[in-house]
C-alpha cells in the first residue's frame, strides 16, 4: 500500500457526512461554560514508522530518528495517566453563538521534516498558509474526501530560504546545521466539497510528514493541552454534543453536555484506544536485512539532534 493510498484510505474512513448547520453570529449574554478533560483509555498505539534509507535527504531529517535508521511519526500525544493532548473538542447542533475571533491565516510550518503543527483547525473556504523553515526541499499534497472519493486540494512545491545551505556533504554537516529560516509563504485555499470537514496535507519528498485539518462550522472547539484539559466559553444556554476528534480514531467519541445559563458543565471524557494496525508504515523487526544496510552504513544513521523513542 502507497503512502498516498494509506492516507487516502484513512480520510475516506474519517469522512463527516451530517449536514452542517448554518451558523448565525450574534451576542451572548448569558452564556456557560464548559470545561473538561479527556483521556485515552487503553494502549497508546505504535508510532508510524519510515526507513530514512528508501526516502530523501537522510542526512539533514535523519538527525532526528531512532538510531536504527527509522524517522518515527508518533500521531498519539498522551501523557503517563492517559491525558489525550492536542485532540479537537467541538461543539455540535449549536446554530446561533457568539462570533468567530478575526485572526491571521493559520500557519502550517515545514521543521526539521515534520509539519507542525500536526492537526491544525481552520473555517471552510479559509486560507492556510505553510512555510519552510528546513534547508531541504519539500512538497505539499493535500486531500479531502468527497462522494466521489478523495480529491486534491492543492499540490505545490515547498520552497526553502535562499540563504540556507543546497547540498549537506556528510551526516556531520547536516548535524551541525540548526538554522531555521522562512522560506516563500504558500498560501492556500482550503474549499472542501460539501458536508466533508477533514483533510490530510503530506509531503510528497518526505513520507513521514503529515498534518491534519478540521474544518469546523462553529467558533466552539479547543484543543486540549498538556493535562488533557479544554475550555468552551460563551456557550449559549442549550442540549449539544461535544465531540472528540482526532485523526486515527476512527470512532465517534461525543457527550451529549446541557448548558445552563451563566453555568458551568465539566466533562470528563474517555476515548477508546483504537487497536490493531492502523497504518501500513511501522517500525520492522529486522530492517536491516529489509533495506540491505551494511555495518559500516550503520555507524552513519545515529541521529546527532535527537534520539525518537518506538
Amino acid at each position: 500500500m502507497t503512502i498516498k493510498t494509506q492516507l487516502i484510505a484513512g480520510i475516506l474512513a474519517l469522512a463527516v457526512g451530517s449536514p452542517a448547520l448554518a451558523y448565525e453570529e450574534a451576542t451572548v449574554s448569558d452564556g456557560g461554560t464548559i470545561t473538561g478533560t479527556v483521556k485515552l483509555d487503553g494502549a497508546v498505539p505504535k508510532p508510524k514508522g519510515y526507513n530514512l534509507t528508501t526516502l530523501p535527504d537522510p542526512f539533514y531529517c535523519g538527525r532526528i530518528s531512532d538510531g536504527q535508521g527509522w524517522r518515527i511519526l508518533q500521531p498519539f500525544q498522551v501523557g503517563s495517566d492517559g491525558e489525550f493532548r492536542d485532540v479537537v473538542v467541538y461543539l455540535e447542533g449549536i446554530e446561533k453563538g457568539k462570533p468567530f475571533e478575526e485572526k491571521t491565516v493559520p500557519q502550517i510550518e515545514a521543521r526539521d521534516c515534520l509539519f507542525l503543527p500536526f492537526t491544525t483547525v481552520v473555517r471552510d473556504d479559509q486560507s492556510v498558509t505553510v512555510v519552510n523553515m528546513d534547508p531541504v526541499m519539500h512538497d505539499i499534497q493535500a486531500y479531502e474526501t468527497s462522494n466521489l472519493g478523495a480529491r486534491v486540494l492543492f499540490n505545490v512545491p515547498l520552497p526553502m530560504n535562499s540563504q540556507h545551505p543546497r547540498n549537506f556533504k556528510d551526516r556531520t554537516e547536516a548535524g551541525m546545521y540548526h538554522k531555521h529560516m522562512a522560506g516563500p509563504p504558500m498560501k492556500q485555499l482550503v474549499n472542501l466539497s460539501k458536508n466533508r470537514r477533514i483533510f490530510v496535507m503530506q509531503c510528497g519528498f518526505h513520507a513521514y510528514m503529515e498534518s491534519w485539518g478540521l474544518a469546523i462550522t462553529n467558533p466552539y472547539f479547543a484543543k486540549t493541552d498538556e493535562q488533557g484539559r479544554f475550555t468552551l466559553t460563551d456557550v449559549p444556554p442549550g442540549t449539544y454534543k461535544l465531540v472528540v476528534w482526532h485523526p486515527y480514531v476512527r470512532t465517534t467519541t461525543e457527550q451529549t453536555v446541557t448548558v445552563s445559563p451563566k453555568g458551568t458543565v465539566e466533562a470528563a471524557i474517555s476515548v477508546p484506544a483504537p487497536t490493531g494496525r492502523l497504518y501500513a508504515n511501522e517500525v520492522l523487526d529486522h530492517a536491516y536485512t529489509r533495506y540491505n544496510v551494511t555495518e559500516e552504513a550503520k555507524k552513519e544513521i545515529d541521529p546527532l539532534v535527537h534520539k525518537q523513542d518506538h
